[in-house]
């Protein structure tokens, strides 16, 4: 298991694990015996980072950590590697509770699938048995973003992820049907075939439906291409190397999925991921083509790198048609956005002003923060083709994310809509984030769900 949940329990014999802002040191320090005062003087500690504080015998009596700030949601994100083996005992208020205990267990993902790696033998005790159970679920639906996005391509291509979406269905009694291959023309999905038919593995429509008809229908779609040549533009190794993580936006919306479900949110769920590998072969779609899309639209290729829009729409398309509560999709869509704000914050898109609102709140609250960009309607001139309906990638260098937004817009009409341009990455290590696969702005819209339905 990536995400080690027994390394956080329910109980409340652990040896304290004492947090406090390094200003309150003197303070805290003012109630302690003088021979445990003794060794920190000694060892040099003055408040700032860790200290393991001796008791009677040589036993450990205590742990102390002194941080910047209690509000940092990472506090506690390495800890969990430092600490020896045994049980230690957190408390403090609901807030920090929640967040310190995420990040703590966050801080215990491995990927091992490959390779011996050490795990954590720490424990970490709160007192409050739902708590911990919701903690546990939250860190899994990371775990397993981070799992799949980590994942080779060798074993996650469109039928691997498949896999991933069934063994979640499952799980959880959810109703999972795919279309594969030929099965995509026949019920109108031209443009995900097109895509993925230059590739030995088949590509497919994967579909998973959970809930209660009666309930507020929330659709998620995931751009799940499992690798990315670039196709006939094909990209250069260095950009071609980690395009494995190009299923990044699937991988989000199936860990989202179970937090929704795990955690019995009362909505409809409906997940579509279009899942397909952009390689090279004789009948890979060329610059210069028309592609006919199930909306109706079409649209003519300026460049087969631009190839996730194009999975998209087809399932964006879809999901309109029953005219959900809201639709949500995440892509590892563009480089743009991550020139525009760096690799470790999330871009979304929507002209749903409330949507909007509630996003940032949540994001702030669960620290998953996410950054709206704007969807400017004048860049859609960069859209026009004169052979076709649009292009699927502006001939402009500039304002790249917007105009991937624009585009994907055009297929979704009825229902208010959020766009996420993702990362998907950890390209740093950083206290309970480690470098590879990572879930952006997943945290911040469960908990906007969960605001609005729970």
């Amino acid at each position: 298991m990536p995400i080690l949940t027994d390394r956080l329990q329910a109980g409340t014999t652990g040896v304290p694990l004492t947090v406090l802002e390094s200003r309150e040191f003197e303070t805290w320090a003012q109630s302690r015996p003088e021979a445990q005062l003794a060794w920190l003087r000694a060892s040099g500690y003055t408040g700032k980072g860790l200290a393991l504080v001796p008791g009677e015998g040589g036993s450990l009596a205590e742990v102390l950590l002194g941080v910047a700030s209690l509000d940092d949601p990472w506090i506690l994100g390495d800890l969990a590697k430092r600490l020896p083996e045994g049980d230690y005992q957190l408390t403090g208020s609901d807030e920090f509770l929640d967040r310190a205990g995420l990040g703590w267990l966050l801080g215990t993902y491995r990927f091992d699938r490959y390779k011996s790696i050490d795990l954590v033998k720490a424990r970490l005790l709160i007192d409050d048995e739902p708590r911990v159970a919701r903690l546990q679920q939250l860190a899994q639906g990371v775990a397993l973003v981070r799992d799949l996005v980590n994942t080779p391509p060798n074993d996650m291509m469109p039928e691997h992820l498949s896999e991933a979406a069934q063994v979640l269905a499952a799980q959880f009694g959810a109703r999972f049907t795919e279309l594969v291959g030929e099965q995509l023309l026949t019920e109108n999905y031209p443009t995900i075939h097109a895509v993925g038919r230059a590739s030995v593995h088949e590509p497919r429509l994967l579909d998973l439906r959970w809930g209660d008809a009666g309930h507020p229908k929330v659709t998620l779609v995931g751009k799940g291409v499992c690798f990315d040549s670039g196709g006939l533009d094909i990209k250069p190794a260095a950009g071609m190397r980690y395009m494995k993580k190009d299923m990044g936006g699937a991988a989000h919306v199936l860990g989202l999925a179970h937090m929704i479900m795990a955690l019995q949110l009362p909505v409809n769920l409906r997940v579509l991921i279009p899942a397909v590998e952009n390689a090279v072969s004789g009948n890979a779609f060329r610059p210069g083509d028309v592609l006919k899309t199930r909306k109706g639209l079409t649209v003519e290729i300026d460049n087969t790198d631009a190839e996730g829009r194009l999975v998209l729409c087809d399932a964006l398309a879809e999901a309109d048609t029953e005219t959900p509560d809201m639709i949500i999709d995440f892509a590892t869509l563009t480089g743009a956005a991550r020139v525009a704000l760096g690799t470790e914050l999330p871009g979304y898109f929507t002209d749903a002003d409330a949507l909007a609102r509630d996003l940032n709140a949540a994001g702030k609250k669960v620290s998953d923060p996410v950054w709206q960009l704007p969807l400017h309607t004048p860049y859609d001139d960069f859209l026009k083709s004169e052979v076709a309906d649009l292009v699927n990638c502006a001939p402009s260098p500039f304002g790249g994310a917007i105009t991937a937004g624009l585009y994907l817009k055009r297929f979704v009409e009825q229902t208010p809509w959020v766009h996420f341009d993702i990362m998907a990455w950890n390209q740093r290590a950083l206290p309970g984030r480690p470098v590879g696969g990572e879930a952006f702005g997943v945290r911040a819209v469960f908990e906007m769900l969960e605001q609005r339905y729970r």
